[in-house]
């Protein structure tokens, strides 16, 4: 039976490795090598201190093997091959963070919106030290996800390095369902639209064509939100970014294998939107999120407004194996339109505008006297030909919270003019 199994094993890798190319090790270094992990199979079946399952082994010899590759590429056995699947079509019970290994370190891409996590304050860049008490040096990736989800309605505690803080604190959360809800939208008036897209999923798309035509009246501009958007689901990046694009490359990707080398177009359709655009991203804002805003800038197609994206310019590739196992490999690198490669470095935005949180006070600062707090102040006539500049309660809160979205609205309301002078 071991010597059938070994068989197996050698004739998987020699199909793997058929056709050695510029660089490949000899079929004799390919054997060596072989050889050389069959050894060391064999002296901890005979002499570690414990038995081993050999099942147990291979499997950790394969997560070893791609974890040692880059961040992203990742062993999933059979029960974490299922619950990746349900992520990008369902829901899943959890605490809502995208994690990734960032030197050696588990590392929040981005908490998403409306989740336990972004609730208990996680942000992008935060370090998870320990998960439950246990170190995540050295865990994988998808053990680090089995750990953290969980029942809903159980908690989870999480010693957690902030970007800016001096010393860990530990966080306790309670899973909950987590919706993969991917669009939000706000009117602000005056006919302006605020579309958040907090991930991309299999509706994103769909989802953002009815917060489009769900608005009243005329539509004089729009603000995407991509900001900690941890990214997604690559067709759907290229049917978002193809919602304000009549034509153009949107993305293009390069490889070793051919069908790693793909690239997308934008189609000119009736639907296409054609006003005013400002796009927001942050150092949350990954992948999918970061094609979108690429190929917008590059395309000059909308003005870019924030702190530069986390830089993840992968392609994965998920391969199912014959035990419902499967792997997550990285197998090309995504480019924008102009050539411009994401990985490591992200997307500059046009206009840098830090995050500045609202700052409390202590009720003795001096209150700002507008137009509107007079006694007897004219009130504003609707102009019928375009939207009441009145806004609701929420926009009103959305933009005194928020620096950037204001800033935002600014620009978003000055591009037509400053167009004109150009």
């Amino acid at each position: 039976m071991r010597l059938s199994h070994w068989l197996g094993i050698v004739a998987l890798l020699a199909l793997l490795t058929a056709t050695p190319g510029p660089g490949q090790a000899t079929d004799a270094n390919r054997f060596e090598s072989l050889k050389r992990f069959s050894q060391v199979m064999d002296l901890i079946e005979k002499s570690y201190v414990r038995d081993i399952d050999r099942e147990e082994l291979i499997t950790g010899a394969l997560k070893g093997m791609l974890s040692e590759l880059d961040p992203h590429s990742a062993y999933m056995s059979p029960d974490s091959f299922q619950e990746m699947q349900v992520e990008t079509s369902g829901e899943f019970n959890g605490i809502g963070i995208q994690i990734s290994m960032e030197n050696g370190r588990l590392t929040v891409v981005s908490p998403i919106e409306d989740t336990p996590a972004y609730e208990a304050g996680f942000e992008a860049g935060d370090i998870i030290m320990e998960i439950n008490g246990e170190s995540t040096q050295d865990i994988t990736l998808m053990e680090a996800v089995k750990k953290i989800r969980g029942p809903k309605g159980s908690t989870v505690d999480l010693k957690v390095l902030h970007p800016e803080a001096q010393k860990p604190e530990t966080i306790t959360v309670k899973r909950d369902t987590i919706p993969l809800e991917s669009v939000k939208s706000e009117p602000l008036g005056g006919g302006y639209l605020y579309l958040r897209v907090t991930n991309f999923q299999e509706k994103t798309t769909e989802d953002l064509q009815k917060a489009l035509h769900k608005r009243d009246g005329r539509l004089a501009g729009a603000i995407l939100d991509l900001r900690n958007n941890p990214g997604g689901l690559l067709p759907q990046a290229v049917s978002v970014a193809d919602t304000f694009l009549k034509e153009g490359k949107i993305v293009y990707t390069e490889g070793k294998v051919k069908n790693a080398k793909m690239e997308f177009s934008a189609q000119k359709q009736q639907s296409d939107i054609d006003v005013p655009l400002i796009v927001l991203i942050n150092p949350g804002s990954a992948s999918a999120s970061e094609i979108v805003a690429g190929a917008l800038q590059d395309q000059q197609r909308a003005v870019i407004l924030g702190e530069r994206s986390f830089g993840k310019g992968s392609v994965q590739t998920v391969i199912p194996l014959t035990d419902g196992s499967g792997i997550k490999l990285t197998t090309a690198l995504y480019y924008t339109p102009n050539g411009r490669s994401i990985q490591a470095e992200g997307i500059i935005p046009d206009i840098v505008v830090p995050f500045s949180p609202p700052q409390e006070t202590n009720g003795t600062a001096r209150p700002i006297l507008r137009e509107q707090d007079l006694t007897r102040h004219l009130e504003q006539t609707e102009n019928p030909e375009h939207d009441s500049v009145k806004r609701s309660d929420k926009a009103k809160e959305m933009l005194e919270k928020d620096n950037q979205l204001r800033m935002a609205l600014q620009l978003v309301k000055s591009l037509p003019r400053l167009r004109k002078i150009q």
